[in-house]
């Protein structure tokens, strides 16, 4: 079983992910947006996304209170933590809750892209296994 190449971007700067969404696109990938948990989860309701990323701060539910809400619905998706060089523990406790990685924000790409494509391989495994 194929998984799909699809991404979710959760962070309420709107200025972070728009032009993230767009290189990720250009990459071949297939994403959408989320400013926040609750639009994520919903968006995951309708149609679940292989890879997550998911600032930390964000208003009402944070990402790693996100993070517990997606791990418990969707368990064969994968999570990536982006926190701020301040808060690297942010992104341990992150993989502590069950993300697949972090990455520090500012977000080097290419570093992300990286991330994106190991999480792909663990969820492409984790669908082989659970079929």
């Amino acid at each position: 079983m194929k998984t799909d190449r699809n991404v979710l971007l959760v962070d309420d700067e709107v200025e972070f992910t728009t032009p993230l969404a767009k290189i990720f696109s250009r990459r071949g990938l297939i994403v959408d947006t989320a400013n926040s948990c609750s639009e994520a989860l919903a968006k995951m309701a309708t149609s679940p996304f292989s890879v997550i990323i998911m600032d930390v701060s964000m208003p009402e539910t944070n990402g790693i209170q996100c993070l517990a809400k997606i791990r418990q619905q969707w368990p064969l998706s994968e999570v990536i933590i982006l926190t701020g060089h301040a808060s690297v523990n942010s992104g341990i406790e992150g993989m502590k809750e069950g993300a697949f990685d972090y990455c520090l924000k500012p977000t080097n790409t290419s570093e992300l892209l990286d991330k994106i494509e190991l999480a792909f391989e663990k969820v492409q495994v984790n669908h082989e296994q659970d079929s």
